[in-house]
């Protein structure tokens, strides 16, 4: 059974969100959306390299924050309530230099007032980029 507030939901129903925000800056696009997980790519190109021509860790960070948090905001009736990011961590893996990464956001807890995700990432040969886990706290509108 789906996680999800709204039953049907597919990705053009929320896509919108990252419109003018520092995931669309970022170049991260949902792409996947299954009954207790939500996937989006990024790519690693000028915008998300740090100095040495790698994959930087707050762009990782970025993407599983954008994963989480969104997730979250479609568990709730987001017209009633509103979802934020409060803690999140990220074990840097593997380095990547280039082509897209994805991550996977799935839930460990989905509380009322707060929700728990583990976000895994990865390269196109699905080596295993970054881990993190991601909190959330739920707060009425």
């Amino acid at each position: 059974m789906a996680i999800w507030f709204k039953k049907d939901l597919q990705i053009a129903d929320f896509a919108h969100w990252s419109d003018d925000t520092l995931a669309a800056h970022l170049g991260i696009v949902f792409t996947a959306l299954g009954d207790d997980y939500l996937e989006a790519t990024m790519p690693v190109d000028n915008r998300t390299h740090q100095p040495y021509g790698l994959l930087h860790g707050g762009a990782s960070a970025a993407l599983a924050e954008t994963l989480g948090s969104v997730g979250s905001a479609l568990v709730v009736d987001h017209s009633a309530y509103y979802t934020l990011g409060i803690e999140i961590n990220a074990n840097h893996i593997k380095a990547a230099r280039n082509g897209l990464v994805t991550g996977r956001a799935t839930p460990v807890h989905l509380g009322k007032t707060l929700h728990v995700w583990n976000i895994h990432i990865h390269d196109a040969a699905q080596q295993l980029i970054c881990v993190s886990r991601l909190t959330v706290i739920i707060k009425k509108r």
